[in-house]
């Protein structure tokens, strides 16, 4: 006969590898799913853009953010980090990107949303390169699952331009 030791030892190893194998059955099955999120940001109002003592350039707008993001949860996800970026060109950086707002989704329910809010982090450049400037707001969301790889993406917005004068 064999000892109660070895009886537990054989009874765990055998419950871990089935959790194992049903953890990689879970990722896999997300790798089936083709979400079709939508979003839209309208600048509704530059509320003050002007230059800091510092000689940086600083904006503060109001924004509505309308997105459907429900397609991104399956029965493994967790919640789903979203934040907004304004993203634009300087002559120093070929890509610049400002936060302007973030939120966590925890659920389904809540992936369907409007909102209307200033940004709620500083959009400041290093420099006076923001007068006139072109720049795209991408919606960018990170689905966090409850096994296996985080997975993100983004949705890019054209058509938006800061004035050409300071406010």
């Amino acid at each position: 006969m064999h000892s109660f030791g070895y009886r537990a030892n054989a009874l765990l190893t055998f419950a871990m590898t089935i959790l194992a194998l049903m953890c990689t059955l879970a990722s896999l099955s997300d790798n089936f799913n083709s979400p079709t999120p939508s979003a839209h940001v309208k600048v509704v109002n530059i509320n003050r853009f002007q230059k800091q003592p510092k000689g940086n350039d600083e904006v503060s707008m109001q924004l509505n953010i309308s997105a459907d993001l429900q397609s991104l949860f399956t029965w493994n996800t967790k919640q789903v980090f979203v934040f907004v970026a304004a993203e634009y060109e300087t002559l120093k950086n070929s890509l610049n990107q400002i936060s302007l707002w973030d939120g966590i989704i925890p659920s389904k329910e809540h992936a369907k949303f409007w909102i209307h809010t200033s940004n709620k982090y500083r959009f400041i450049d290093q420099g006076s390169n923001l007068r006139g400037k072109e720049f795209n707001m991408t919606l960018h969301w990170h689905v966090m699952p409850k096994t296996g790889k985080m997975s993100a993406d983004k949705i890019v917005m054209s058509g938006y331009r800061l004035p050409d004068e300071y406010r």
